[in-house]
Order: C-alpha cells, then structure tokens, then sequence
C-alpha cells in the first residue's frame, strides 16, 4: 500500500536531505529521542536513535512526555532497548517520499502532549537596528546619527541591552519622545517577553513533509529557531529545531491577529529529533549555538541566513521562567521555541518587494549539535489535515496495553 504526500515537485526525489545531514554532526555522542507512525500498531511510538539504527521505546515509555518526566531522561534512554524498526536514513526517507510506502514506519515530530509554545521579539538588537532604518528612511548618516543619540542617551551599546534594565527603559523614554515607540518594542526591550501558544498539542509536523502558509497570504516567511524541552517542573532536559511559520501580512495589520498569523494547518514544525542534556550537551551549547537557514525555490531563488544564539538579550533559562513556574502549570511540559533575528529582506521578484515564500520553496534549519529539520512549503490548506488528537493517541495506547 501506498500514500500519496504532497512534496517539493520541483526540487528532486531527495530535496529531505540524508540522514548524515539530518543527524547532529556528533550523532554518535549524542542522546536523541523522537517518534516514529508504526504502521504495524496503527499509531505512533517514542524512539531512541543511536548508531543510524531506530529503537521503539513504547514498551517502557508510552509517550515522549513520559521521558521528558524522567529525573535524567539522557541517562535513562541512553543505553535502552526496544525493537528496532530500521535505519534512520530508511525512515527518513519513507518520511519524505512523494509515494510513502504506508506498511513502513515515517518520522513524526519528536514531541507528543507537550504545550506548544513560542517566544517573540527576543533578539531586539535587530529589531531597534530595523525601527533606526525605518525611521532614517534608507539614509545612512541620518541612521547613524539616530543611533548615536541613542547610545548617548542609554550609555552602553545596543547589543548589551538588557530587557527591563534601567537602561532599556530609558531608551523606551527616548523612543516615545521620537515618537517612533511601539509594541513590539515593548516586549523586545521591556521586562515581559512575548510567550504564546504557537499549535495545539499533537499538530506540529516533523521533517521532511510540508509546512503551511495561508493561500491567502501574499507575505510570510520561515523563523528559524531553537525550541527547549521542558518539563512540568520547568526543567530544561532538551532541544530540538523549530520552524515558526509566520504570516506577516496578517501579523502586520495587527497583533491581535497573531494567532492567525501563526496557527494554522501545518504551520508548527519540530525535528528532527530531540536532543537530551546530559554531559556533552546543555544549557550552555544552546547559548552559543548558531541556526543555519536555507531557502531554495523552484524559480531559481536561493537566501541563507545565520541566527547567533548568543546575540539574543533574553537567556532562554529567562524566558522558561516567564513560561512555566507557579503563575503558570503545563503538567505535560512544553516545548519552547526561542525566536530568531531572521528578518528578511531580499528581494525576491521585484526591487523593494522583499521577501515572501512560493509554493515548492525548500527550507532547511540546521544547526551542528541538533541536525536539520527540512521542510517543502504549501499552501496550508492543501497539507495533509491533522485528525490524529488526543482521544486518538490515548485509545491507541489504551489498544496496546501501554496505559
């Protein structure tokens, strides 16, 4: 039996990429967990990936939530056993497949009843360096002296700014008196993030299936991100990638609009796999890590672009703080996606124009201690729907004796 996928028509039988690349570049130290449709259960299965070699966890550990509870998932998965279901690279493929063979498992997103969640606006030096071109209107001396007043004013440079320092807020004064203040300046530099749910549980997609743009929208883009694992408890045990599709068009009309901008059909992607802490891996690689984006069009258009993790103002421990603690209770835990300083601006099809997605564009997020998570973009409407929920994954797992 088959199942017909929508793919990149136009970009080559293996636009998914390889398992090499989808893989962390030190995949044989690293602890990665994720989830598999096996189609011999009718549902969906946690799975460990050690040596290219995919293992069913299902038997100890029901949901990937369930590893994510553990006092020291790395520790507990690590050297595990289960049934092995294949190759990576022969999942990954069947994942990506324009015919996927529906008797062979496919890759999932790595998470399961985890909240999805998403943080904007964390990296405001880009945003303030983009407010001082607004303003100057292309003009660079006027920029740099709209910039040298500000430095002047808040007496330390823009890429130490601390949201909700003294010093952020007296920039804040000095915008409203340009008249040029705003609310997304508010949460860059002021003492509140913006936290907000970017899907339901269970509707992110994983790699190598499509991800989702309005067919309404004539202005969108990828956000390349790092996303953390945390759980109930408001610990930190992972990290994965994220593609935080967003519409700007409707965003820009207004923020009350954000959840259409950022919820819809297949808009959330996740993967490939999870990375957890242990000895290797933490808190402080995520810090220092660097997010690759690679956008490839079928009409010949090609953009690439790099995300400094250490140039964000917000520490990501900061933002799980404001997200999860006892203002605030996700007893399955949640994943975190950490924002970007993607903002782009190439133009595409005519001068002045920018940038916007097309049908068929190849988008790959890559970062070296998690792999890459590649998707083709669609028009939302026309991505596989998501029907499979959580009376759907609890009666399965009921079905097969793991509850």
């Amino acid at each position: 039996m088959t199942v017909r996928q929508p793919a990149a028509r136009a970009a080559g039988a293996d636009w998914f990429g390889t398992a090499a690349e989808a893989l962390p570049v030190d995949a044989g130290h690293a602890v990665l967990i994720g989830r598999v449709w096996d189609p011999s259960v009718e549902g969906p299965s946690p799975v460990v990936v050690r040596g290219g070699d995919v293992f069913d966890v299902s038997h100890r550990f029901p949901t990937v939530r369930d590893i994510c509870e553990l006092p020291d998932p790395a520790a507990a998965v690590a050297e595990l056993d289960g049934p092995r279901l294949g190759d990576f690279g022969e999942l990954l493929a069947n994942t990506g497949a324009a015919t996927r063979d529906a008797a062979r498992p496919w890759l999932l997103a790595p998470v399961d009843l985890q909240a999805l969640k998403a943080a904007g606006v964390t990296f405001p030096v880009s945003l303030i360096e983009r407010v001082i071109e607004e303003r100057a209107r292309g003009d660079l001396a006027l920029a740099a002296d709209i910039r040298d007043r500000m430095l002047a004013d808040i007496g330390a440079d823009l890429h130490s700014l601390a949201p909700g320092s003294v010093e952020a807020e007296r920039l804040k004064a000095l915008l409203v008196a340009e008249g040029i203040w705003s609310q997304y300046l508010e949460v860059g530099i002021g003492p509140d993030a913006e936290i907000f749910t970017k899907g339901q549980v269970l509707s992110a997609v994983g790699t190598a299936v499509p991800v989702g743009v309005l067919a309404a929208s004539s202005w969108n883009n990828p956000e390349p991100e790092v996303a953390l694992i945390v759980s109930s408890s408001g610990r930190i045990v992972g990290a994965t990638l994220g593609n935080d599709v967003n519409l700007r068009d409707v965003e820009g009309r207004s923020a009350l609009l954000l959840p259409r901008a950022k919820d819809n059909n297949a808009s959330c992607a996740l993967g490939p796999l999870i990375r957890l802490f242990d000895q290797r891996f933490g808190l402080e690689q995520v810090r220092m890590a660097e997010v690759r984006l690679q956008v490839r069009g079928v009409d010949g258009f090609q953009l690439e672009a790099v995300s400094e993790m250490r140039r964000m103002s917000r520490d990501p421990e900061g933002l799980v703080r404001q997200l999860i603690g006892p203002h605030h209770h996700y007893p399955d835990g949640a994943v975190l996606m950490l924002g970007t300083m993607f903002a782009p601006i190439q133009d595409r099809d005519r001068p002045g124009e920018g940038f916007t997605h097309k049908v068929d564009d190849v988008v790959r997020i890559s970062c070296s201690a998690l792999g890459t998570l590649v998707n083709c973009v669609r028009h939302a409407e026309e991505c596989e729907p998501w029907r499979f929920g959580v009376r759907d994954l609890m009666g399965n797992l009921g079905r097969r004796g793991l509850l």
